[in-house]
């Protein structure tokens, strides 16, 4: 690829949009102020150039990538021609690239690492050197090996820019990339994009709101905006030879670049200068539009290449499409980068490991501690109704913390490289649970393993195998339910408190142990039946008190021996013998559960539809979770994950 092979060309360009921030009631009503954001907007930038946008806050300069990236939000007038062909969504996902100014990257990947799971259509040896290519290109070789959170602002942003060079873009923008960076970095990674540019033979478009003059050298073009009206757009060097036409020379010692941009910048110190500047401003505008086309062309680079190619870029349409790489090969390449990230021996991959895979164990060695002096008395019924209600709300909760903790990181990352076409939702959320569910079955069933001796005593190690599976049923229902709310809320906290407070409600009303479902009103009791948490409680409770130990009578301590009630306990009796309320465990899980019907002890302990139930409410919602990826996102709530 040579300088001249692609043109890129902006025609006249309008664009209305949001122009003040909106809550996000108003978003869903559409109740938000729209405006002109660009107006009448033409430029041109080959092959090997770097074009810088500059304008003060608000002038339209992201508007302008989003427009041309095609993420606007909003009717869009004239033409964006790449090699004269109309640069569709497809086209500029597949050919361009987009380096937006806050890039969330995977903590627990070094910088090799990140570049080399980026899914693109090459792989093997062949990726290999490309990413060895562009981690010199970037000067990141000396930090190939460091992870991601522990580099320094300038190698981030480096990091970022790899990233897209390594899927050979042909049209690069760049949203602010020396945004709070020093000036060494800020001639560092200016001067990178200038070399890359010229290398790889792709065009740069750049947005910088404070330029520096050291950055002059590397510009072969700049854009002037000021409230969307362009000012100048063409060659930087053009630039003074225009000024200095129009009667606004730059003295001598000035950075050109800031010179004219405080030039185009309206003056709001006072109303007299705000009335004066804007009318200034409206004449260069004009002026421009008048006498600048010359200048809209032009550009610094002299030589051979220094005019388009008209045959190749105008007068034929050459393909531009190349398709994406495979989901087979995407999805292996998603799933090996959280692999990598999880398994890594570095900071962030360690406190992967042990959310995943000790937090629950140790949680359940907790509770080992308080229960593992349980004694053979009355209060024992009591004792372990708590000990099932400790262990289901243990996995519940420990699945919304894991959800919490891990999967945000994850869900920002896919919610950026979506709008790049890479990958779609339902791709993305397999990969992530093949490798979050092995995970969450090893911790779970290594920490029923610490508190199975003080449940009951089973018979067989089917009897393990269930206990186990219920409850990782129960984690997993927890985990995915938050990550669904996750789809749509950013903050954590909301959506920790959102899921916290839906499964507490559903262990009160379902459990029968904070209070007995029999006692429920008749909705209440028919709306339990929705709820996971009565099938795992049933199943959990039907094998700890029908346990050998619970099924005779247990005394009320040392001293007072409850052997001789019947088992059909009645009011009477309690009222005589008040030490001794249970006869057994099944007298204790009739108070608690079963209506006045002779058959609902049968029906509800049916131990075989309760486990399959409780399965069936988790795989439900992953599947329902594959399904809400599918649906198409308001704007609203994608404005939230923008970047």
């Amino acid at each position: 690829m040579i300088a001249g092979d692609y043109v890129l060309e902006l025609c006249n360009v309008f664009y209305s949009g949001q122009v003040e921030s909106g809550s996000c009631f108003q978003r869903m009503l559409g109740n938000i102020k729209t405006g002109i954001i660009l107006k009448d907007v033409s430029m041109t930038v080959h092959s090997g150039e770097v074009l810088a946008v500059l304008g003060s806050k608000g002038s339209g300069k992201k508007a302008l990538l989003d427009v041309i990236s095609r993420r606007a939000r909003g009717p869009i007038r004239g033409q964006i021609l790449l090699n004269n062909q109309p640069m569709s969504l497809c086209l500029f996902q597949q050919r361009c690239g987009y380096v937006t100014h806050k890039c969330d990257l995977i903590p627990g990947l070094t910088v090799a690492q990140t570049l080399y799971y980026t899914p693109t259509k090459i792989s093997g040896y062949l990726k290999k050197s490309k990413v060895k290519q562009v981690m010199a290109d970037l000067a990141l070789s000396q930090v190939a090996n460091k992870c991601t959170e522990d580099l320094t602002l300038s190698e981030y942003r480096r990091l970022t820019i790899g990233i897209q060079l390594i899927k050979d873009p042909v049209i690069l923008l760049l949203d602010e990339p020396t945004w709070d960076l020093d000036p060494l970095n800020t001639y560092l990674v200016v001067s990178i994009l200038s070399n890359a540019a010229k290398k790889y033979g792709t065009a740069m478009i750049l947005t910088m709101e404070k330029p520096r003059s050291d950055v002059f050298p590397f510009l072969e073009r700049v854009l002037y905006l000021c409230l969307g009206d362009v000012v100048y757009t063409g060659g930087t060097r053009q630039m003074l030879e225009y000024f200095n036409a129009i009667g606004f020379p730059c003295p001598q010692l000035e950075n050109p670049l800031m010179y004219y941009l405080c030039l185009s910048t309206v003056d709001r110190r006072s109303r007299e200068r705000f009335m004066e500047s804007n009318h200034q401003i409206a004449q260069l505008v004009e002026k421009f539009k008048i006498e600048g086309g010359a200048f809209r062309k032009s550009s610094n680079i002299t030589g051979p290449n220094s005019t388009i190619n008209h045959a190749l870029g105008h007068g034929n349409k050459i393909p531009l499409l190349i398709g994406k790489p495979s989901s087979c090969s995407t999805g292996w390449n998603i799933y090996m980068r959280l692999l990598s990230a999880t398994v890594s021996f570095k900071k962030a991959g360690m406190r992967q490991m042990f959310l995943r895979l000790f937090l629950v164990p140790l949680y359940f060695l907790l509770l080992w501690t308080f229960y593992r002096e349980m004694q053979n008395f009355q209060r024992t019924y009591i004792t372990r109704s708590g000990l099932v209600l400790n262990c289901l709300m243990g996995v519940y909760l420990l699945g919304i913390v894991n959800a919490i903790l891990l999967y945000p990181t994850y869900r920002t990352r896919y919610y950026q490289e979506s709008q790049e076409g890479m990958y779609g939702g339902t791709l993305f959320l397999l990969t992530y649970n093949l490798l979050s569910i092995p995970f969450s079955f090893i911790t779970v069933l290594g920490g029923a393993a610490i508190i199975y001796p003080l449940i009951g005593s089973f018979d067989t190690p089917i009897d393990y195998i269930c206990f186990a599976s219920v409850l990782w049923a129960c984690y997993l229902f927890t985990e995915q339910q938050t990550m669904a709310i996750l789809m749509i809320v950013k903050d954590y906290l909301t959506t920790a408190i959102f899921s916290i407070y839906i499964t507490c409600v559903c262990v009160t009303l379902g459990s029968g142990i904070l209070r007995s479902i029999k006692g429920l009103q008749d909705w209440l009791y028919y709306a339990t039946y929705a709820t996971q948490v009565r099938y795992a409680s049933a199943y959990l409770n039907k094998k700890v008190f029908s346990s050998p130990v619970l099924n005779q009578p247990l005394p009320f301590d040392y001293h007072h021996n409850c052997s001789s009630l019947n088992p059909e306990i009645s009011l009477r009796d309690a009222v005589t013998n008040p030490f001794c309320r249970y006869f057994n465990g099944h007298s204790f899980l009739t108070e608690r559960y079963t209506r006045d019907h002779a058959d609902a002890f049968n029906r509800i302990w049916d131990e075989e539809f309760n486990i399959g139930i409780t399965f069936a409410f988790a795989v439900g919602i992953i599947l329902f979770n594959g399904f809400l990826y599918l649906i198409p996102l308001p704007s609203f709530v994608k404005a939230r994950f923008r970047e």
